[in-house]
């Protein structure tokens, strides 16, 4: 999973798997739910996120996989 904060757009996108999007479904205003050929959810897109997440903390409880981060 990874999340990437867009700042011209104050968007974030949850990617959750890395597969394919095919279809997009906005499920509340600004919200958007990705799916892959399989009905899967792939990935979340949220406007004006700054908005509507908090995006000054993130905490990770335990993950079972790797945690990395990549401050730009």
């Amino acid at each position: 999973m990874k999340l990437h904060y867009h700042a011209d757009t104050d968007s974030l996108y949850i990617d959750l798997v890395d597969r394919a999007s095919v279809v997009s479904q906005e499920v509340s205003a600004g919200v958007v739910l990705d799916f892959d050929a399989d009905g899967r959810v792939v990935g979340i897109d949220i406007d004006h996120a700054s908005r509507n997440v908090e995006l000054d903390r993130l905490v990770l409880r335990q993950m079972p996989g790797r945690v990395e981060t990549d401050a730009a």
